[in-house]
């Protein structure tokens, strides 16, 4: 990626432009050494760092230390602590292997002198080989659907503070968690969602990949609640590792199928993986994650007077 990105903001929206600009901003590491970068997060949004702003971040740390011609197309991460979005991040870079067809790097977050997250990437020169892949769902296109702030405008009556700092315009084929929560017969095993970056992006290859990995944390663990029926009232959930796989290019500001599902949960921890398809049904990228999902238990039942 290079030092400064820009993006256009759509004619229709232009506040969703703005805040993919600020995105990119973040996206934009300032290098302090050969192998060490800093980071901000938003001056709105959550109490902690968005873990995939966190992903995403080291990722950029990363492939600024590789040949161009060398495209990631794996990673794997753990989050080890809140981070403070208060502070700046800081990026420390291992450069483990340069090979002659495949270059990795380990990065480590660090905040307050300690480490909050941790990744693994791996890179590959382009070859040639077998190709096949999984079929794309049956789901109705992104244009035929409501956006997540209507949605979430009729579930709520406005546009809850969470949703509005948010650069990636989301749009489920089926029910959100509140909705499951009010009528348990919504309940469902997937979650396919169209997602996109709102505005037009550079034809950077690592910057689209790292704003898919940016937005693949954002409705995995969803897929957790509307198994059971819940939203996400009361239950407190945290991204605890991640992995990711790039097959086939893409532009992150063109409409994707993030089609996700949950395999199990258990012990307080739920894991998702999800299928990214281009809207010409190409299997672009496979995701993986455990998350901490932590239900209050019920309150104790009165016990009768005697």
């Amino acid at each position: 990626m290079g030092e400064e990105r820009h993006a256009t903001a759509t004619p229709d929206d232009e506040r969703g432009g703005q805040t993919l600009d600020a995105l990119l901003n973040i996206l934009d590491l300032e290098r302090i050494e050969e192998n060490i970068f800093r980071g901000n997060s938003p001056d709105e949004g959550p109490q902690r760092v968005f873990g995939g702003q966190v992903a995403g971040q080291a990722l950029v740390a990363a492939g600024r230390t590789v040949q161009a011609d060398r495209h990631v197309h794996s990673l794997h991460a753990y989050f080890i602590r809140p981070g403070d979005p208060a502070v700046p991040i800081v990026y420390e870079v291992d450069r483990v292997r340069d090979g002659r067809s495949f270059t990795t790097r380990r990065v480590v977050a660090i905040q307050h002198g300690k480490p909050i997250f941790t990744l693994s990437a791996s890179f590959h020169l382009v070859e040639p080989g077998l190709e096949h892949q999984a079929e794309m769902p049956a789901v109705p296109g992104p244009d035929a659907l409501p956006t997540m702030r209507e949605r979430l405008r009729t579930a709520f009556g406005k546009v809850p503070r969470f949703a509005g700092w948010h650069p990636i315009e989301l749009r489920p084929v089926g029910p959100l968690s509140w909705e499951v929560e009010r009528d348990p017969s919504l309940r469902t095993l997937d979650n396919p969602v169209w997602l996109r970056v709102e505005g037009k992006l550079p034809d950077d290859p690592l910057l689209h990949v790292c704003l898919m990995t940016y937005a693949s944390d954002t409705t995995l663990l969803d897929t957790v609640l509307l198994r059971h029926g819940r939203s996400d009232r009361g239950v407190f959930m945290a991204s605890l590792d991640h992995a990711m796989w790039f097959h086939r290019p893409f532009r992150a500001d063109e409409w994707l199928l993030y089609a996700q599902e949950t395999p199990t949960a258990v012990g307080a921890r739920g894991l998702a993986r999800g299928l990214v398809f281009t809207r010409e049904g190409e299997l672009v990228c496979s995701v993986v994650q455990e998350g901490l999902v932590r239900v209050p238990e019920p309150e104790p039942e009165p016990t009768a007077s005697r």
